[in-house]
């Protein structure tokens, strides 16, 4: 198996400069034109123990998880259904994916694509990609947004992250088009609060800002009970209500940028930040906002992306030292402590999903893992995913109904392709 260089290992200054380099590069011109689609299928189909080169830059304080017996009574398989490429002279990153009900959002630089899924799964389910499950693309003629960076739903509403700073959001319309309402601070948010000057806060020397304001790119937003939480550059975290639209708080999160933020159903909110920590916030009973009960402190470098499991008792945490920690929930505390490591990708982790018993994880070696949980605790690395020419920076997949063990995961990768792969996990007969 081929071994990275170490030469290649991204470290937390490096992998948060050249992660900025890469999203900031100036936008084209807006391309409408229609997206165009390549079906690429193949089949492969896991040996009974799947090896994983570990990462040269280990973490000898955390223990490893990884149990490669654990994958020995099951069949794992893996096929690429097709791969999206958006009709542009350059491709463009995509830098977000997202699954709504039946539909895809992928959003590739500026410009948002929307698919319809269950049109193609109707058809057959092992059926490519068509032009016809094409159904939208918004703030395409808008390059001046920046970069998408996140997608989130509530309230039938859909909420996009952009790099000018704002959240903006969208109604789908009868026709299955979108349509921009408003975005975030709203104009009636903004003048209920401009008139006092204890509402502004110092951004940078001689500069002020509302404080419902983002002022720098929104990299995160998570969706919790009727709430929206966004995250940014700018070290902030930020509570709006769905309902209203209303910003209710704004925290100092972190001494450096944060990448990502995840929500357990309970209302507890993780950030991740390129300060190499999580913080875990909440609110106390009686209290109106928001409050620091936990800083997790393991990750030697930059924390790119964060995922909860079904029922928010592991966290899981990726970062620039190519490192997966798995957090899980003390007895005796109301917040997390590392229990190990999964370590098998060659460069920093970019992004992270988990779907029912699954873990998937994006890298900058091109690759996404699989990994899956044995009754010990231990994990095994079920398949790795290839196909990408370059790093892999977000992921989203789902199960439908009675699947079988079937899964189907969405990679978007800096080399403008999103991919479609069916992933199967069965347990083989005695």
């Amino acid at each position: 198996m081929k071994v990275q260089s170490w030469f290649s290992t991204c470290s937390s200054s490096t992998c948060a400069t050249a992660t900025a380099a890469i999203e900031t590069l100036p936008s084209s011109e807006s391309d409408t034109t229609p997206t165009s689609y390549s079906s690429n299928s193949s089949s492969n189909t896991c040996s009974p123990s799947l090896h994983s080169n570990l990462s040269l830059q280990t973490l000898p304080s955390v223990p490893s998880l990884q149990d490669l017996s654990l994958d020995l009574n099951l069949a794992v398989s893996h096929l690429s259904l097709a791969s999206l490429s958006p009709r542009q002279p350059s491709n463009l990153p995509i830098t977000c994916l997202a699954v709504h009900g039946c539909l895809l959002y992928a959003a590739s630089a500026h410009e948002i694509n929307v698919y319809d899924r269950a049109e193609r799964s109707e058809s057959s389910p092992s059926s490519s990609y068509s032009s016809s499950s094409h159904l939208d693309a918004f703030n395409g003629r808008d390059c001046s947004t920046g970069f998408v960076k996140a997608v989130a739903f509530c309230d039938g509403k859909v909420f996009t992250a952009h790099q000018d700073c704002r959240i903006r959001v969208w109604q789908m319309t009868s026709g299955k088009r979108h349509k921009l309402l408003t975005s975030l601070p709203t104009v009636k948010d903004r003048l209920g609060r401009f008139a006092l000057p204890k509402n502004y806060v110092n951004v940078r020397r001689h500069k002020k800002r509302l404080w419902i304001e983002h002022a720098d790119a929104v990299t995160g937003l998570a969706v919790n009970n009727g709430l929206i939480y966004s995250v940014s550059w700018d070290k902030s975290l930020k509570i709006w209500r769905a309902s209203d639209l209303r910003c209710l708080e704004s925290v100092k999160a972190h001494e450096d940028a944060v990448n990502a933020v995840a929500v357990s159903a309970d209302g507890t909110v993780y950030t991740g930040s390129a300060d190499k920590r999580i913080r875990v916030w909440a609110k106390p009973a009686g209290e109106k906002r928001h409050a620091l009960i936990a800083t997790l402190e393991k990750h030697k470098s930059a924390v790119n992306a964060l995922a909860l499991n079904d029922d928010g008792s592991v966290l899981f945490s990726g970062s620039c030292d190519r490192s997966i920690l798995v957090w899980e929930r003390e007895d005796s505390a109301n917040h997390m402590a590392v229990t190990g490591a999964l370590r098998g990708h060659g460069k920093a982790i970019l992004s992270l999903f988990n779907v029912s018993d699954l873990l998937l994880s994006g890298s900058a070696d091109r690759t996404v893992r699989i990994w899956r949980r044995g009754q010990e605790g231990g994990y095994c690395c079920l398949a790795v995913l290839e196909g990408h020419a370059k790093p892999v920076k977000s992921l989203a997949a789902v199960r439908d109904g009675d699947s079988n063990g079937v899964v189907t995961v969405f990679s978007g990768g800096l080399d403008g392709e999103a991919k479609v792969w069916k992933v199967s996990v069965s347990r083989l007969r005695k």
